[in-house]
């Protein structure tokens, strides 16, 4: 869908905003908004009880929050609906502003501005922070990763202001539009949680009842697993594995990396990262050898320390060593096949018996002790790699499933964006396409 312009343009003199509306104002954001830091809070000021205290991971929507019980400076008291601006931290999720909706009173952290104005829309304005939210981004000082953006780099920033009316239908406008967009995403993210469910659903009834809808079952003697084929062995996955491992208890020595050093933000969607994966040094890597931290072709890793479960087959010969938050699984070859070992460690009958043994609140881990009292099910070699090559064709179609759809989000994500950028800088003229409620209302 096409948007109508405004009749007549001027430069704004700001390269990132291009032409804007000749009747608008361009001025920096300190002319109009002060950006106050919140409070260092010190751990040893932490209390049980008290105000709590909003971090950049409360903005991002964690519930967990420390509490300060002295006295308060009201320049860092946050109220429902106030504007606040994450300043530090990662960039595509740290960064941007956010209204506080929580009830109650609050204390803001440091690294997160709370922004005071005067005199404008405060929908716009936020509409307005998150156009230039990029903008803020490519400026940030820092290394990749962990990045911050100064009050005075962002006070400098110069944005687009149009009269408090425009303000008014812009806010409308965006809030109109992107909440169709979001309810698209939204379905779209849910078309992928069930698409997601059903791939575990086909590899868990693979890896338990087989691809021979006639062959005989028995009981597996665990209650909520039910019947097996009969020729199939219940059994604790050590019984068919070489060697259980996990990887290295000591940091990587990066100052002359030059073996990878993989950790479980290393794996996902069945394949290893090895670009984004640490290096470590040789003579760190020729120690490491001799503790067993280095995988082999054909063995499984397994996560076993934040994300639990996120399991991978090593598909090639390159030499690599593994965190201790990984756990080598190397399979008896001449019983149990890689990619089924691999399927069943996904499966339900796995997963469950690991979600059962899972310790820890802040950083949830499992144990190789754990890990060996795992039960799983396993039929004979042949039949384990019908099954595999069964589920990687299966899989094949469920992943382009899902690949479609996250790029459809992508491009839902893409188009919020311009969006938002191009009505609060003025490439839409929004004055015919939203009715002002004040105007209507005197």
């Amino acid at each position: 869908m096409s948007f109508p312009r405004y009749p007549q343009y001027k430069d704004s003199g700001v390269e990132w905003l291009g032409e804007v509306p000749r009747d608008w104002e361009v001025i920096p954001l300190k002319r109009v908004a002060d950006f106050i830091n919140g409070a260092a809070f010190k751990p040893s000021e932490w209390a049980e009880s008290g105000v709590p205290i909003i971090r950049i991971e409360n903005l991002n929507g964690g519930e967990n929050f420390n509490y300060f019980s002295g006295d308060l400076d009201p320049r860092y008291i946050v109220e429902p609906g106030e504007l606040l601006f994450g300043w530090s931290g990662n960039r595509g999720t740290s960064f941007g502003p956010y209204i506080w909706s929580k009830e109650g009173r609050y204390a803001l952290n440091q690294h997160i501005f709370r922004v005071v104005f005067d005199g404008l829309d405060s929908q716009w304005f936020f509409w307005s922070l998150v156009a230039v939210t990029s903008h803020v981004e490519d400026q940030a000082h820092g290394i990749i990763g962990m990045v911050h953006v100064t009050k005075g780099d962002l006070g400098a920033i110069k944005i687009p202001f149009p009269d408090e009316r425009e303000q008014r239908l812009i806010a409308a406008f965006l809030d109109r539009e992107t909440a169709k967009i979001d309810e698209l995403m939204d379905e779209q993210e849910k078309l992928i949680a069930l698409l997601k469910e059903k791939r575990q659903t086909v590899i868990s009834h693979a890896v338990t009842k087989g691809l021979n809808p006639v062959v005989s079952m028995k009981d597996s003697g665990i209650e909520w697993l039910g019947k097996v084929p009969q020729h199939w062995e219940v059994a604790h996955l050590k019984r068919f594995c070489l060697e259980i491992t996990d990887g290295a208890h000591i940091s990587p020595d990066t100052e002359a990396g030059v073996y990878h050093f993989v950790s479980t933000k290393d794996l996902s969607d069945d394949t290893i990262d090895f670009e984004g994966a640490l290096l470590t040094s040789e003579s760190s890597y020729e120690y490491l050898l001799k503790t067993g931290c280095r995988p082999f072709l054909g063995d499984v890793l397994f996560s076993k320390d934040g994300t639990i479960g996120r399991t991978v087959v090593v598909r090639d010969e390159r030499e690599f060593v593994v965190a201790s938050s990984l756990i080598i699984i190397r399979s008896d070859t001449s019983v149990l096949d890689a990619d089924y070992l691999n399927f069943l460690c996904k499966s339900f009958l796995v997963t469950a018996q690991v979600e059962s043994f899972v310790k820890g609140a802040g950083l949830p881990r499992l144990s190789i002790q754990n890990l060996l009292k795992v039960l799983g099910v396993f039929p004979p070699k042949n039949e384990q790699e019908e099954i595999a090559a069964f589920l990687l064709g299966k899989l094949t179609q469920f992943d382009a499933l899902i690949k479609a759809t996250e790029s459809a989000i992508d491009l839902l994500k893409e188009r919020r964006s311009a969006l938002i950028s191009a009505a609060v800088t003025g490439q839409i003229d929004v004055r015919g396409l939203i009715k002002d409620e004040q105007e209507q209302a005197a």
